[in-house]
């Protein structure tokens, strides 16, 4: 599995082949590894959410539906991706996984580093409604790609919770 990036080792199936039999702490650690690039990609969604918002807010301007400048609304723009339906998006990262680097390699290195903010008065509306495809396209891959991660971090939390309650159980039967 060397070379590959972690979320393809956290995604291969051998990731959880005989957990039963991996100690204590290499559950743990794999457990953290997946919790860690499934916050690197719940932080990667959020920045495609706000560029997503950016864009729709332009599609609006242009329709006619807004009449404020992007730069008025941005601050609005930028509160409401802290909000999901009506509660406060208040879910506590200790440490911002770093942005994606700009290899050129993945589709999310190529749309954070594309200048498409910059750009936004010369584009024409099919290149915004290309642009904003690009960005949902991304965002449903790295969705998809969050809820296996929540299946591996379930499957190793599950085996480590097993765990504490057997030994719980054996103290018990030997007190």
């Amino acid at each position: 599995m060397s070379g590959l990036r972690r979320i393809d080792t956290v995604l291969e199936p051998e990731f959880l082949v005989g957990l039963d039999a991996i100690d204590l702490d290499e559950l743990r650690a794999r457990r953290d590894t997946a919790e860690d690039v499934e916050n690197q990609i719940s932080y990667y969604r959020r920045l495609l959410h706000g560029r997503m918002d950016l864009l729709n807010f332009e599609r609006r301007r242009r329709s006619g539906e807004e009449q404020r400048s992007l730069l008025d609304a941005l601050p609005e723009i930028l509160a409401s991706g802290m909000v999901l339906g009506s509660e406060p998006n208040l879910r506590h990262i200790d440490v911002m996984p770093p942005l994606p680097t700009t290899t050129g390699r993945r589709l999310i290195d190529q749309i954070m580093d594309d200048g498409i903010l910059t750009q936004l008065p010369e584009l024409t509306d099919e290149d915004l409604d290309e642009a904003l495809e690009r960005l949902r396209e991304v965002e449903a891959e790295l969705s998809n790609q969050r809820r296996q991660l929540h299946t591996v971090i379930d499957a190793l939390q599950d085996e480590i919770v097993a765990r504490y309650r057997s030994q719980q159980g054996e103290a018990q039967a030997s007190g």
